[in-house]
């Protein structure tokens, strides 16, 4: 499956547009996360448990989208977007989406 956040594939030709595809998930920030996070903030440094976290839940998103395209017959993706967000009480949950056009292409 090609994915792209271009609105073409180049050197390929879309042969039929299938419609919107999308992909979603939300992970919870737990307290150990957490208070590491805060360490680092004080002393510098990249907080390595949110930066995994982030990953899997974008690889999640996006092999959601994936399967969706596939079950509609699709064999790529156009204009994919990605979002994070930030959910739930006191910013305690993060969630990545993402969605794009399911095309065909040749």
């Amino acid at each position: 499956m090609l994915i792209t956040t271009t609105p073409n594939i180049e050197g390929k030709s879309i042969t039929k547009y299938i419609g919107l595809v999308n992909g979603e998930a939300i992970i919870g920030a737990n307290l150990v996360k957490d208070f590491f996070a805060s360490v680092r903030d004080v002393v510098g440094g990249r907080s390595g448990a949110y930066e995994q976290g982030l990953r899997e839940a974008k690889s999640i998103a996006i092999k959601e989208m994936m399967d969706q395209a596939q079950r509609l017959g699709a064999n790529a993706i156009i204009g994919v977007d990605l979002d994070y967000e930030t959910i739930g009480g006191n910013g305690s949950m993060l969630m990545v989406s993402c969605n794009g056009t399911a095309v065909v292409v040749e």
